[in-house]
């Protein structure tokens, strides 16, 4: 798992190297332009790990790199819209800049479905870098999203895991666990038994404590730790239910062309240089941050033996296949999907 997990983190490494390039202030001869301010909410709480490593990291990157003419003011979860509304809020011109849930627009951008990840889609996170950047799936997103005037990018590449108060070793344990999910994952859980409802972030600590919910999914590890989880939920559940963009930054199309040229040049590649950045720094971070809960914690890892699994997957694929129903962008994703995995001999 540690050899896995190695080159995991050095293939996402080599590719941050080979196809991001540096960006600094001295790139760019700048005019004294007035500076602009842009609103960003996101559907992080602000004790969420992700709003101080993706938002206010990129925030920072971009004020320096403008010279401090692009100031992106943050805002989190609920601050200005509900995190569901997000997507419409940007796209009517609200929010110039948002980060929200691929698991919320489903609706309005189908391919969503996808993004916000199929269950069992991926073994490692590299598959899912591989997926998006080489095979295509970030820009026929992008694609998607432009019909709405949004521009998209996949803020990072990261597991789902559940964190929870009961053991579960088999595909019969799920039947009947009162679960927090969100977008595909919630109707996959439901369709193995479990009964998985949707709360906004700030709503689950309350929810474990009072006992509405017996676990629930925020990221992984890390997501789990930061939002309390562990000081309830005593159990971490592995393999990931799958491996996706789930996190997502959208821009107003109509905002990002009044900006100045080379602002939107430095927006833009910041946010692509993000992906990578991120992504690495995550798979970094869930290791180490597992071994501590797991010492400091008392947290049980569980892992569902491969026989059981396979029972998850089958169950999987009926997803996948009600999935693809819905477009032609959501067909072409999913055999590609399977394309893939095919090729690596599953």
């Amino acid at each position: 798992m540690i050899g896995k997990r190695f080159c995991t983190t050095i293939i996402v490494a080599v590719l941050a190297c080979w196809i991001v390039l540096p960006i600094t202030s001295k790139d760019v001869s700048y005019a004294a332009d007035k500076v602009i301010k842009w609103k960003c909410q996101v559907h992080w709480p602000a004790a969420s790990v992700s709003y101080k490593d993706s938002l206010l990291v990129v925030i920072d990157r971009v004020k320096k790199r403008t010279n401090g003419r692009l100031i992106i003011e943050p805002y989190a979860a609920g601050s200005l819209v509900p995190s569901k509304e997000i997507f419409n809020a940007v796209k009517r011109g609200m929010i110039q800049i948002a980060i929200t849930s691929s698991a919320y627009p489903r609706a309005q951008v189908p391919l969503m479905n996808v993004a916000s990840g199929l269950p069992l889609n991926f073994a490692q996170v590299w598959e899912a870098v591989y997926f998006y950047k080489w095979l295509g799936f970030e820009q026929m997103l992008r694609d998607e999203c432009a019909k709405h005037g949004l521009y998209y990018a996949t803020d990072k590449v990261y597991p789902t895991e559940i964190s929870i108060k009961k053991e579960v070793l088999t595909f019969e344990d799920f039947k009947g666990l009162k679960l927090r999910s969100s977008g595909i994952m919630q109707i996959y859980l439901t369709s193995i038994g479990a009964a998985a409802s949707y709360l906004p972030g700030a709503e689950i600590y309350p929810a474990l404590a009072s006992g509405v919910v017996d676990g629930a999914h925020w990221g992984a590890v890390q997501g789990s730790n930061s939002m309390g989880f562990y000081d309830i939920s005593k159990y971490h559940l592995k393999p990931s239910l799958n491996i996706a963009g789930t996190d997502i930054w959208l821009v107003n199309k109509k905002a990002l062309g009044k900006l100045p040229e080379d602002i939107q040049k430095i927006l833009l590649a910041t946010l692509d240089e993000h992906f990578f950045l991120r992504t690495n720094q995550y798979i970094y971070l869930e290791d180490k941050t597992l071994m501590e809960v797991v010492k400091e914690k008392g947290v049980k890892v569980l892992t569902i033996p491969p026989k059981e699994y396979a029972k998850m997957q089958k169950a999987a694929m009926k997803i996948w296949d009600d999935v693809a129903k819905k477009g032609p962008a959501c067909a072409k994703a999913v055999q590609m999907l399977k394309d893939f995995n095919k090729s690596l001999g599953r």
